[in-house]
């Protein structure tokens, strides 16, 4: 499937991954309701007025990346596929 079909399956809760990446449980979800403790120790909503509360996460081998990022590959890609 294509990045477009991808994208709306993973705002419908669905993981998506490409076929072509090299580690096995990789996958890419929609992540909410975000937040980070700051260094005074505050718990802060990231919460934005555009967005709302949410990003792509990116769930790999070393654990969840925020904020993952597609690159051209992946945008023209056709290897997309559900990873539930």
């Amino acid at each position: 499937m294509d990045f477009g079909k991808a994208l709306e399956l993973l705002k419908k809760g669905h993981k998506v991954a490409r076929k072509g990446w090299n580690g096995k449980k990789q996958y890419i979800q929609l992540a909410t309701g975000i937040s980070y403790v700051s260094a005074d120790g505050e718990l802060v909503n990231c919460e934005h007025d555009s967005i709302g509360n949410k990003a792509i996460a990116f769930v790999g081998t070393s654990g969840v990346q925020m904020g993952w990022l597609a690159s051209q590959a992946d945008m023209l890609a056709e290897d997309w596929i559900v990873a539930d």
